[in-house]
């Protein structure tokens, strides 16, 4: 049975699900039997929730109700920044090792509510600050199709393990193309959705103001079923877009005719790879043999845009940083501090002039800058 699930995408899967064809507990243990057999030379999870998991496909397996649902018994991966309710969430670092969420991530909530099976947590670059996955706590993710490349980052767990044949689905988080550019480099389909469009509730963030969640399948298809079920306005993040959402998955069928496509062609010019440009210059030609339109068009502030990411991404998350580790001046205490002290805090940075060897203070004390100290206030995660 595990040879007939196995190589299913997510539809596919649903679809045998559902028609009874195999069951929901028959795809989870085909999923954790493929993981068991081959991460041990990719590295793309960090965890696997196989009971948890087993006991919701049984759940599905005795449910009709729930054997209809559109993902019903779809094992899914999870980039680790995504918190699970009662499961490690680490983001790739060691600094999170042993925390365990008191709540599940918005997107993990929907993905249940429409019959997928949470199967695992994916390698990542530490809080998503990384391009190559190498630079996670735990060890470097590499690329299926050659273990000597990189899977891309910092979703590249999740590419690798859909890469690698190991799950029909995945998700991860993109800021500045951390879903896209690990999907190019395993040659799988990945997707940022328009900011707004999915809800970032229970994401650890790099950058509130660009990170989005999106899929990682092996078909634009699955990509659509999954970013249907995850999509939608959210009550607990203010930034979700309160449109309605359509069944993406249903309107695939469009006309190419229908279709205008811009070609950037100054992006295809100096500096890209001539294989990589020959793919893209061969998508064009298939494109258009298909009815779509090509036109040419110019970005002319485009040589702002990563300067522009890099001020914004690293500002966004260095503000988060700060604010979680500095000290709550209080004035009306700071005169009893002793005056001959030039000691710092001994967790935080609030004072900028200490001596070469400070004095040990208690942790919630600093003596330069007040006697007490309130714990620092929340780093505001979202």
């Amino acid at each position: 049975m595990a040879g007939e699930i196995d190589g299913l995408g997510c539809a596919a899967t649903a679809h045998g699900i559902a028609a009874g064809n195999f069951s929901a507990l028959e795809s989870v243990d085909a999923a954790l039997d493929r993981i068991a057999a081959r991460d041990h030379r990719i590295g793309a999870f960090l965890t696997t929730h196989a009971e948890a998991a087993r006991a919701r496909a049984h759940q599905i397996d005795d449910d009709p109700e729930l054997r209809s649902l559109p993902l019903a018994g779809v094992p899914i991966a999870l980039k680790d920044n995504l918190c699970v309710r009662g499961e490690a969430t680490t983001a790739g670092s060691r600094m999170l090792l042993g925390y365990r969420p008191p709540y599940s991530a918005t997107v993990v909530d929907r993905l249940r509510d429409a019959g997928a099976i949470v199967i695992g947590k994916t390698n990542m670059d530490e809080f998503a600050m990384g391009s190559s996955n190498e630079n996670s706590a735990f060890g470097p993710t590499v690329n299926p199709w050659d273990r000597t490349r990189v899977p891309g980052g910092s979703s590249g767990g999740s590419a690798a393990a859909i890469a690698g044949g190991m799950v029909p689905g995945a998700l991860g988080s993109d800021t500045g193309g951390s879903i896209r550019q690990p999907a190019a480099l395993c040659g799988v389909v990945g997707l940022k959705p328009t900011y707004g469009r999915v809800s970032r509730h229970g994401l650890i963030a790099f950058a509130s103001s660009l990170d989005q969640i999106g899929p990682l399948t092996r078909s634009v298809e699955d990509a659509a079923l999954l970013l249907t079920a995850i999509a939608g306005d959210d009550v607990n993040d203010s930034t979700t877009a309160r449109d309605d959402v359509p069944a993406f998955h249903e309107q695939l069928d469009a006309d190419p005719a229908d279709f205008t496509i811009g070609v950037p062609e100054a992006w295809l010019a100096d500096g890209v790879d001539p294989r990589v440009a020959a793919a893209v210059r061969g998508t064009l030609v298939e494109l258009e043999s298909a009815g779509a339109r090509l036109q040419p068009i110019e970005l002319p502030r485009e040589r702002y845009g990563v300067p522009t990411y890099y001020v914004i991404a690293t500002a966004t998350a260095a503000s988060m940083s700060r604010s979680s580790r500095r000290c709550t001046r209080a004035p009306a205490r700071r005169a009893s501090a002793p005056k001959s002290s030039a000691a710092c805090c001994s967790a935080r940075s609030c004072c900028r002039r200490a001596t070469k060897t400070p004095t040990t203070v208690a942790p919630n004390a600093c003596a330069r800058c007040c006697a007490t100290t309130s714990p620092p206030p929340s780093s505001g995660w979202t």
